[in-house]
This record gives structure tokens, C-alpha cells and sequence, in this order.
């Protein structure tokens, strides 16, 4: 932001001007700088007598990307807009976007950008349907749907179907709502939670997401291979055995598949659309096949065609095996539902993904929904549950009494392969039975081919377009290498040879019915943090959820992922423990590196949210000494010039209050000094918990009021001014001595508790010399990320508090939060107080009883019956010499004793009469100066009481002095502290 600086002639815009590119700095600015565009389009609107520079809407102004070799288009400044026309040396609107020329030859470097290869682009439907429905139909369809069918009954199939529709189908709602609510890149499902919920737990899912892909490609590919390895055992053709055969099946199959993926998307698209024909053709085959009457073989085997008594008796459950259950059979059959992320996952693929995913992702949620609902009714209107293959078991005469079975009444017997378990087909038993009904059997072998390579070839492309985009976004480590993309279309080809790693090892497990459960549960917490995404974005009220597609709803979405989340324990409670337990971890690895990445998420707009109710709500409670917080505003200029400073507040407010350090811009300063992003990342660091404000302002007093009145918010506002001392006063102008005084009189006057802190080390250690004029400037010495005394180990040693005055108990609250920080936890609290000689022990019982009641944890009090001694005398003669420049002489003060105004036209100038006026004070801040020497030496801080100035009797330059001798010579850091005479400790309960 630019930001104009004040100083003693007032405002100087021209210190932020933009650089001026060297080809504009003659000529006409307007004329130069709209042309060169193939649109032939303007920025300046009106004819020649309306001249400005105030643009028009465009897209290039909201743009993040830019095109090669182009000027890109860039919205002017308040400045650009408010200087003269007639000004020749203003900034240029446009800025070029490369460090070449800016002359008419980037005309023709446009024209070349066009000429250049493009990357291929899909529709939605090329794009997203048939992808999505070619992965949904998948190894599941053929050889697993009349197996479910023949367990939990048509009935309970159609439940099943429904509510894994229904969940892709709320999820597919989600998605679509959070796809078109901006611009969408490649990644998929991980960019869409992680751009939504932003990278702690889009990072975690995307991981589990690609994984999940990845041994989802092993699925299908083993299915694949069993229908393979099946009719290899029909013609009595076998390599060594049944598992091994799939085993090596696998293998060669998924390298194929390899190999058709890195030939690139126009490739795989291809073999997509050659997989869809096949399976719509292998579909048809099947229909006609229920209708065809059956032949003796196939009646052998089960099948009758159309037959309500079989639907009748197919319609019921009849579970068996260790599967045997709804939930069982659900997890079995709803990876083949998983596929709708398929065109969501290319994202970066689609030519408009705000309209593909949506309308592609839901018209093929429809039709796969249709055709498993068709398919299981037809299935099991057709086909007996056993049936054992034998033409020999026709109906006899002697069998005829004891035929129990449905097969009874279309003359055939299968009663003794039932009673014996010995059935090989049927529904229950023979997993190619769609192969069996259908007209010609190869094209359903056909169709089980394509279904299951294009749903492999799906994942084995999902999976690593997904991880290439987490890879670029370096959430984590070492996985960055797989992250490189390779041609026009940014291949990913070592997350493909990642993937197919992956593939082969789950590959050699060579049996579905375990494969499958193990990625529902990963697909399912994919589903349930996609449904929360699309709550949450909704719940948060954030201007900038504004999705084109509106058929949604949060409370749908929500009740989506808390079934999601349900059925993830119900299906496998522990793989569901192994999914959040992998999801916890890899979030508190995000949480602890906090990447730089910043993603507009809603979790931010919820925290703001939730923030500001908070902070409205606070105005409804009234505040109670109990619950008084001292909240810090820390004049530290930038914090990193004072970092002693930072660390000893950060010690009192960390995980307590609020702490806001506070920065007063005056003079010519350089734009980089604004920067406030530096000092906030400074602060974040070195682990300090604290806002940063900074402000500009013509003196430093006059900032320092701003800061006073202006920070916070509601009552989450600073009640306490901590700065450092001005250590340079004598040496100073006397205008900045009066200056600082008055700051904390101010802070008085506005019910604020005031620190000073000084230190033998000089606070300011920055290399700036123009850094808050008037607290400490000369000779400056440390690095950016110096080590103070603050953030060291104290040991054993004495915090001594000096408690000379009652200012509301906050000289004893400050010690007592330092003790409660590890580096201060050892040090012993000692509590000085005043009293005489006489009744010692009567005030020292007094005061530890008093403490006692606070709860502070304080028993070591000592009293100092001396405090009202006279001071050694060269103390005196010092503290005389010290003030001697800013004494008036005798002829200016006889000349100035009937002048009302002297105090306004001379503030720093002490009389005689105010020294006698104040004598008794100016001798007791020396005596106790003389005890701090004797008794505090050796403690690790010292806290006092810091006097309060008498506005008609002391001067404010013999204040100063008063806190100079107060707290000169001392090895331990001072730290002098008033409250505003307030309460901040309460002996009551209520």
C-alpha cells in the first residue's frame, strides 16, 4: 500500500511514485500506452476533451495469470488518478509483464502466442460424463453386482445403490458448488478442499485421495484379471495357478496401461471413448439376453429368463459367508460408486471446469445409478441362487417327492449341490453369471475388459495429476521431486510411475473381495471433507462464496459427511482409525510448518467470523477485576530495532492478552520502512504473539495519541503503555525530552497504566537512525533476530519489586506473570516496601498478608526503614550538574516572573522554585537509587513504582531527571510501573 509521509512541510506525495519505464518518459503518456492491444480497445473513455486515466472494467484487472509477451493491463492508483494530466512524469497505467520492449513489436509477439501449440482441452462431456461413468462402471458391475444381488436380495441391492447414490450424489452437489465458485486449476479433489479448508486438511486428504486412486487402479486391474484368469480355467489353460495367474495378469496389464498413459491425454482419451462403445455394446448383449429364451445349458445353470416367482424369491436377503451382511456387502459395492471425482480430478484438463464438472459428474451419477438398479432387478428377475451347471439334474419320477428348491418348477433339481454346498453356479456362486445370461457371451467379457481397464486407466491418470498439484504447492516434504510435469499438458510422468508402484504392490494381494474395502474408507473421508468444504464455505457467511451453481444445501451437505463419516466405522472400524489417524497426523505436521500459502479459505473466513462475534459479545460483559488482563501497547518502532523490548511483553501476554506493538512513521522515511508484511513475519519468527501498528503522524507525540485512542477493538484493547526509557535526553534536543514526558502524561490522562523499561544494554539495536526520533538514537548495534536477556534462562535469582506506592496492585501482577514463564519459573519474588524503623515487623506482617490473600506465591518481604534519608552529597552535586542546561538564568527568570505564559513559550526550563518546590522528591528518588545499589545488584530484574508527575509543581524535564537518577547505574534490567490506580487484584471470589 502507498502510504504518503508527513513531515514539518507536510505531505509529499512524490516520494511513491512508481518507477517510470525509460520509453515513457517523453511524449504523450495517454497516446503512448493505449495502443498495441488486438482488440484495439482503450482505457480512456469520452472523446479528446474528456482526458483520463480512469479505466473501464476488465479482465485483465482481476487476472492473476498474464500472457507471454504481453502488457499486461493494470488498474491505475489513487495516485495515477488524482496527479495532473498535464504531468509528464507520471507513472505508466501499463506495465509490461517481460523485461523486453514495449514498442510495437509486442504486437507481433501476440501473434506468435497464438500461433503456439495449446494444450488439449476436454468437455464435459468427453471430458467428465464418460470419464466419470467409464469409472464408475467398473470391475464391481460385472463381476460383483449379481453376487451382492444374490446376498442381500434385490430389495436390499437397491438400497444399497441408492444410498451409495445418494452420497455421490449430495457429494457430487458439493463438488459442483465448490467447482464453480471461482476459477478452478488442476489437482482435482485436492485442490478443491484444499483451496476450500485450506492446506492443513486439503493437504492430508489429497495424500490419501492419490493414494486411495492408486490402489483403486489394483482393483480394477485385478478384476481384469480374474475374468481373465476365469476363462483360462474354463478351456483348461493355466500358467502355474489361479492366484499367480492373476498376479502376473496384473502386472502386464497395468504396464500397458502405463504405457497408454504416458502417451499422453489425447491417448487416453481415446482408448476412453473405445472402452465406452464397448461397454454399451456389451449392455445390449445383456438385455437381449434376459429376453432370449434359455437353452438347456443355461437353465443347467441357473437361468430362466423373466420369472416373478424367482423375482419373488431373489427379492429377500439370504446372507452368507463371513461377508454376509448389509454393511458388508455396502463396503464391497460402494468403491464402483467412487468414480464421480474421474473428470474432477483433470481438471486442469477441462476447458471450463465451472460448467464440465458439475453437469458431467451429475448426468453420470444418474445414469450408472440406472443402470445398477436395472441390472440387479433384471439379474434377479432371471437367475436362481444355485444352480449346479449338470444337464443330468432334470426333474425324475423318484425325485419328485423330495424337490424342495425353485428350480423344482422348470423341471430341474438341484436339491443335492444346495444340501452339499457343492453349487458352482448361480447367482451366489458364479461371479461371471452376466457373461452366462447375455446373447453373446464375449461381448459382456468384452465389456468387463473395457469397464475394468478404463476404470484402471482412470485412476492410474487420477492419482498422479492429483499428487502432481500437493507436490507443487510443497506442503510437505520429499515428495516435491514427483511434482515436475513434462509437455504442453505438464505430463506428470514420475507420479505415473509412482502410482504404478503402488498398483503392483497391491496387485500382488490378487484378490478383489480385500482390495475393495480398503479404499472405501479413504473414498469415504474424501466424500465427507468434500460435503464439509461445501458447509463450511456456506456456514462461514464470506462475501466470496459465490457459487454459480446453486442446487445445494449446507445442512444436506452436512448430514452427507456425518454419514460418510458414520458408514466409514460401520463398514471397518479400524482401516476408518488408520483414515483420521493418517489425517490427524499429516494435519499436525501442516499446522506445526504453517506454509506460506495463503488461499482465501474458508476457514480463515470463519475465524474472522467467529473472532468478530466474539468481540461484539464482549460488549455485553462488563468488565471485573478478576478478569483483568494487562493488555500491552509496546512502542517498539519497528519491533525488530527493539528486541528486548518485544520479549520481555511477549513474557508477560503470550497465550494470556493482548499484545500490539506500535510504530510512529515521521519525517522523509523511505516506502520500504512501511513494509508492514516484514515486521509481522519478524514477529511470527520469533514466535512472539503480537499485533503490528503502525502509523503516520507529523511528531512522534502526536502518533503516540493515535496509537493511545485508536488501538484495539471493542474491549480487546491495550490498557497498559510499555516503552523503553529515553536514555539519550541530555544529549537530546530539549524538545524531545518535553516530547516523551508528555507521552506518558498522556497516557495518564487516558486511564492507562504506563512501563518504562531501561536497560545498561542500549533497547534500540537497529542500524536506523530515523526509527522513532526521540527514544533512543546514536550508535546501534545487534542482527535481526538478536538474543535478549528476556528469552534466556534466569536461574535462581531475586525479581525484586520495589512497591513504594498503591497504583491498584499492577507492580505486583507483572512479577507474578513473569514467574509463570519457564525461563522465569526459578527466581525468587522479593517485595520491598516503605516503613519505619519502629514498627518494622508490624508493616512487613502487614504487607505478606495482604499478599497473602492475592495468592501470588510471594513470602519473602522486606521493609526499608531508610528510604527517607538524605542522599550522599555527590549524588546531589551529579543530579545539579546533570539539570544545569536546562536552568534559567537569574536575569531571564526576573524578567519572566510577571509572564503568565512562560511554562507554554519555555516547557523545559526549571527555576530555582522548582527545585526547592521539589527538593524532598528529587532527594528520595536519589536515596532510592542508593538502595536499589546496595540491595538489587545482583537480581535478575528490578520492578519500582514509578512516581507520578505533579502537573502545577513539577516540571516535566525534572520528572525526566527524577526517573534518570531513579533508575542510572544498575546491572539488572528496570523496569518502572504504574497502574492508573485502578484495582488489578481482588482477595474476592465475586
Amino acid at each position: 500500500m502507498e502510504v504518503p509521509v508527513i513531515s514539518d512541510s507536510g505531505v509529499h506525495l512524490s516520494d511513491y511514485r512508481p518507477r517510470i519505464h525509460s520509453s515513457v518518459t517523453d511524449g504523450d503518456y495517454v497516446s503512448d500506452y493505449y495502443h498495441c492491444y488486438n482488440d484495439g480497445s482503450q482505457v480512456t473513455p469520452g472523446g479528446p476533451d474528456y482526458a483520463t486515466l480512469d479505466a473501464p472494467p476488465n479482465y485483465e484487472f482481476y487476472a492473476n495469470t498474464e500472457e507471454c509477451g504481453r502488457k499486461k493491463r493494470i488498474r491505475p492508483s489513487l495516485y495515477q488518478l488524482s496527479v495532473n494530466l498535464e504531468d509528464k512524469s507520471r507513472p505508466p497505467m501499463y506495465e509490461e509483464t517481460t523485461s523486453g520492449r514495449m514498442e510495437g513489436d509486442d504486437c507481433q509477439e501476440e501473434e506468435q502466442t497464438k500461433q503456439l501449440a495449446q494444450p488439449i482441452r476436454f468437455g464435459w462431456v468427453q471430458g467428465v460424463m464418460i470419464r466419470c461413468m467409464l469409472n464408475i462402471w467398473g470391475v464391481i458391475l460385472y463381476l460383483r453386482l449379481p453376487w451382492i444381488t444374490a446376498q442381500a436380495g434385490i430389495g436390499l441391492t437397491w438400497a444399497i445403490v441408492l444410498l451409495s447414490s445418494c452420497i455421490t450424489g449430495i457429494t457430487g452437489l458439493s463438488t459442483s458448488a465448490i467447482a464453480t465458485n471461482g476459477k478452478v486449476k488442476g489437482g482435482g479433489t485436492y485442490f478443491l478442499i484444499s483451496r476450500s479448508l485450506g492446506p492443513e486438511l486439503g493437504g492430508s486428504i489429497g495424500l490419501i485421495f492419490a493414494f486411495a486412486n492408486a490402489v483403486a487402479v489394483a482393483m480394477h486391474t485385478v478384476g481384469f484379471a480374474e475374468t481373465v484368469a476365469d476363462l483360462m480355467q474354463e478351456n483348461d489353460a493355466a500358467m502355474v495357478n489361479r492366484t499367480n495367474d492373476i498376479r502376473i495378469i496384473g502386472i502386464i496389464t497395468v504396464t500397458c496401461l502405463l504405457g497408454i498413459s504416458l502417451a499422453g491425454m489425447a491417448w487416453e482419451s481415446k482408448a476412453q471413448i473405445v472402452f465406452f462403445l464397448v461397454i454399451m455394446v456389451s449392455f445390449g448383449s445383456y438385455v437381449v439376453g434376459t429376453i432370449i429364451p434359455a437353452s438347456p445349458d443355461k437353465q443347467a445353470k441357473g437361468f430362466y429368463s423373466y420369472k416373478s416367482d424367482i423375482f419373488a424369491e431373489n427379492f429377500v436377503p439370504n446372507w452368507r459367508g463371513k461377508e454376509g451382511s448389509f454393511f458388508g456387502m455396502f463396503s464391497i459395492f460402494f468403491p464402483s460408486a467412487t468414480g464421480i471425482l474421474a473428470g474432477a480430478n483433470i481438471s486442469g484438463d477441462l476447458k471450463n471446469p465451472a460448467v464440465a464438472i458439475p453437469r458431467g459428474t451429475l448426468m453420470a451419477i444418474f445414469w450408472t445409478t440406472l443402470s445398477y438398479l436395472i441390472i440387479s432387478a433384471t439379474i434377479g428377475s432371471c437367475v436362481l441362487r444355485d444352480a449346479s451347471g449338470l444337464l443330468n439334474d432334470t426333474m425324475s419320477s423318484s425325485s419328485t417327492n423330495t424337490c424342495v428348491t425353485l428350480a423344482c418348477r422348470y423341471g430341474w433339481d438341484f436339491t443335492d449341490c444346495i444340501s452339499n454346498d457343492t453349487c458352482v453356479f448361480g447367482i451366489s456362486n458364479y461371479y461371471q453369471t452376466m457373461s452366462m445370461v447375455s446373447a453373446f457371451s464375449p461381448l459382456i467379457t468384452a465389456g468387463i475388459f473395457g469397464a475394468t481397464l478404463s476404470s484402471a486407466l482412470a485412476c492410474l491418470v487420477s492419482a498422479p495429476k492429483v499428487f502432481q498439484c500437493l507436490c507443487e504447492d510443497k506442503l510437505y516434504p520429499l515428495i516435491g521431486f514427483f511434482g515436475k510435469g513434462y509437455g504442453k499438458n505438464r505430463e506428470p510422468l514420475r507420479g505415473y510411475l509412482l502410482t504404478y508402484i503402488i498398483a503392483i504392490c497391491f496387485i500382488l494381494i490378487a484378490e478383489l473381495n480385500t482390495i475393495a474395502p480398503i479404499i472405501s474408507n479413504f473414498f469415504l473421508c474424501s466424500y465427507c471433507l468434500i460435503n464439509f468444504s461445501c458447509f463450511h464455505a456456506s456456514i462461514s457467511n464470506s462475501p466470496g462464496w459465490r457459487p454459480t451453481f446453486r442446487f445445494y444445501n449446507k445442512w444436506l451437505s452436512l448430514l452427507c459427511a456425518v454419514c460418510c463419516l458414520v458408514i466409514m466405522f460401520l463398514l471397518t472400524w479400524w482401516a476408518a482409525l488408520i483414515a483420521f489417524g493418517v489425517v490427524v497426523l499429516l494435519l499436525g505436521y501442516t499446522l506445526y510448518k504453517r506454509p506460506a500459502v495463503n488461499w482465501g479459505s474458508s476457514v480463515q473466513a470463519s475465524s474472522y467470523s467467529i473472532a468478530l462475534n466474539q468481540c461484539v459479545g464482549l460488549n455485553h460483559v462488563e468488565d471485573h477485576v478478576k478478569n483483568y488482563r494487562p493488555q500491552c501497547l509496546v512502542l517498539t518502532g519497528p519491533p525488530s530495532s527493539r528486541p528486548a523490548l518485544v520479549d520481555l511483553v511477549s513474557c508477560l501476554t503470550k497465550n494470556l492478552s493482548l499484545m500490539m506493538c506500535g510504530h510512529v512513521l515521521t519525517g522523509n522515511l523511505p516506502p520500504l520502512v512501511q513494509s508492514v508484511d516484514s515486521h509481522v513475519l519478524w514477529l511470527n519468527q520469533r514466535k512472539v504473539k503480537s499485533f503490528y501498528k503502525n502509523v503516520l503522524s507529523a511528531d512522534l507525540r502526536s502518533g503516540v495519541n493515535m496509537l493511545l485512542q485508536g488501538a484495539g477493538l471493542g474491549r480487546i484493547r491495550p490498557n497498559v503503555l510499555l516503552m523503553g526509557f529515553k536514555s539519550d535526553w541530555l544529549s537530546d534536543s530539549p524538545q524531545a525530552a518535553y516530547s516523551y514526558i508528555a507521552i506518558l502524561q498522556d497516557a495518564f490522562d487516558l486511564q492507562y497504566g504506563v512501563c518504562v523499561l531501561r536497560m545498561r544494554e542500549r533497547l534500540d539495536v537497529s542500524h536506523q537512525s530515523h526509527v522513532n526520533p526521540g527514544f533512543e538514537e546514536g550508535p546501534e548495534s545487534s542482527a535481526v533476530q538478536a538474543r535478549t536477556l528476556f528469552r534466556q534462562k534466569q536461574g535462581e535469582k531475586t525479581i525484586d519489586v520495589y512497591w513504594l506506592s498503591d497504583d491498584g496492585g499492577l507492580t505486583l501482577l507483572l512479577p507474578y506473570l513473569l514467574t509463570r514463564r519457564k525461563r522465569w519459573a526459578k527466581c525468587t519474588v522479593r517485595v520491598f516496601v516503605g516503613g519505619g524503623s519502629c514498627s518494622k515487623e508490624e508493616r512487613k506482617e502487614e504487607v505478606l498478608t495482604l499478599i497473602k490473600k492475592f495468592r501470588l506465591g510471594f513470602h519473602d518481604v522486606e521493609v526499608l526503614p531508610d528510604l527517607h534519608q538524605k542522599p550522599q552529597l555527590r549524588n546531589i552535586h551529579h543530579f545539579d550538574i546533570m539539570l544545569s542546561s536546562f536552568k534559567r538564568d537569574a536575569k531571564a527568570q526576573s524578567e519572566s516572573d510577571s509572564d503568565p505564559s512562560r511554562e507554554e513559550m519555555e516547557p523545559w526550563e526549571i527555576t530555582e522554585q522548582d527545585l526547592e518546590r521539589n527538593k524532598a522528591k528529587t532527594f528520595r528518588q536519589l536515596r532510592l537509587n542508593e538502595i536499589l545499589q546496595d540491595y538489587s545488584r545482583e537480581a535478575a530484574l528490578i520492578v519500582i513504582t514509578m512516581p507520578v508527575r505533579s502537573r502545577a509543581v513539577c516540571p516535566r524535564v525534572l520528572y525526566l531527571a527524577w526517573l534518570e537518577v531513579l533508575s542510572r547505574d544498575l546491572k539488572p534490567p528496570v523496569l518502572l510501573v504504574r497502574g492508573n490506580q485502578e484495582n488489578v487484584l481482588t482477595f474476592y471470589c465475586q
